[in-house]
């Protein structure tokens, strides 16, 4: 087992893996980084699902059936990805059972529904009921629409991952979606141990697009606060979180039996080849948090990742003066996270239209 890894496992953060395919199932791949890299969970979306299904052969026996029983586009792609969800939470039931929190596999709603409450809800619902099985969470994002979709799920039963969060502001409004329907589901008399879920939140992208700004505003000061914002916004994050967490209103939840909603970072491979290849793994490392990796920042954190304790805690103060820094000099921070949460859903959006792009590939040259 790596050494590093197990160190940040051993400091309280779980260690996801963002990706999957039926050759990581299939071959033993996935079970090998769960035992020898201290992987205890899988993130997916619609890009790394067609590049699974484009890159290899495991899936043409099950597209030529749907095929022959004259599914349409749209059923086979949720016939593939229910399929290797599901298999991925049977390797990962081990886990699961030994620490219910992890074990854990996320399947995503359609990304065109991000704007369509109903449409969420019906279609989270189905992504459950297909995949059937307890360790599975259902990716709904964290757009205006997305967050009443939260409630509604959770109220009634069904695990989320929270996806695509980049502003506090937006992250407490997820938080409370989360809380709200956790009320509703103890109401009904549901039993609120079995609700999990995490909240995703962002981080790379966000200094991309401040980099960017900071670049074209060019000054010394400006230009001396280039890849300071993502790990400043997440410590703020984790810092609401704590806040929410010590309430009132959620002790009386956690009495009743209900889990946190774990900060989850996500899009934690770094961009920009200057940065260290392991900053957003290395300068987030807190106790009940996940961390979802590409499996090449896993690799570098395994090589030469420094994990010295917790790095965010007690941490907020440093990290607002970083935000009032940027906006004194001229960041508009409200405008870069509304920009961040457009690109994403239209990335989200580009992203499964590869998808089915991909698959509908697939069957067409299965009906030859």
């Amino acid at each position: 087992m790596s050494d590093r890894l197990k160190e940040l496992a051993d400091a309280g953060v779980s260690i996801w893996l963002d990706d999957l395919s039926r050759e990581r199932i299939e071959t033993g791949n996935l079970t090998d980084l769960v035992r020898e890299k201290s992987v205890v969970g899988v993130t997916t979306n619609p890009t790394i699902f067609a590049g699974a299904i484009a890159d290899g052969e495991r899936y043409d026996e099950q597209v030529r059936k749907l095929v022959a029983e004259g599914h349409d586009v749209d059923r086979v792609i949720f016939e593939l990805t229910t399929e290797d969800v599901r298999n991925a939470c049977g390797l990962l039931r081990p886990v699961y059972d030994a620490t219910p929190a992890d074990g854990r596999v996320s399947i995503e709603v359609e990304p065109t529904l991000a704007t369509d409450t109903e449409g969420t809800i019906a279609s989270a619902q189905a992504l459950w009921q297909a995949v059937d099985q307890p360790n599975a969470l259902i990716k709904i994002p964290a757009t205006r629409e997305g967050i009443p979709a939260i409630t509604a799920v959770i109220a009634q039963g069904i695990s989320v991952n929270v996806t695509l969060i980049f502003s506090v502001e937006r992250y407490r409004a997820v938080m409370d979606a989360y809380l709200t329907g956790l009320e509703q589901a103890r109401d009904a008399g549901l039993d609120l141990a079995s609700i999990h879920s995490v909240a995703s939140f962002f981080v790379s992208r966000v200094d991309s697009e401040i980099d960017k700004r900071l670049e074209a505003i060019g000054s010394e000061e400006a230009l001396g606060l280039r890849g300071k914002a993502a790990v400043a916004n997440a410590r703020l994050a984790y810092a609401a979180y704590a806040e929410v967490v010590a309430s009132d209103r959620w002790r009386q939840l956690a009495d009743a039996g209900a889990n946190p909603q774990r900060p989850l970072w996500a899009s934690t491979g770094v961009k920009n080849p200057d940065y260290s290849d392991t900053l957003y793994v290395t300068e987030l490392v807190v106790a009940g948090t996940v961390n979802t990796m590409p499996e090449k920042t896993l690799d570098a954190v395994a090589d030469h990742g420094e994990v010295h304790g917790d790095t965010v805690t007690g941490t907020a103060a440093e990290a607002q003066g970083v935000f009032d820094a940027l906006t004194g000099v001229g960041i508009d921070l409200d405008d870069v996270f509304l920009t961040l949460e457009d690109e994403g859903v239209s990335k989200f959006v580009d992203s499964w239209r590869e998808l089915v792009e991909t698959v509908r590939g697939q069957m067409e040259a299965a009906a030859r």
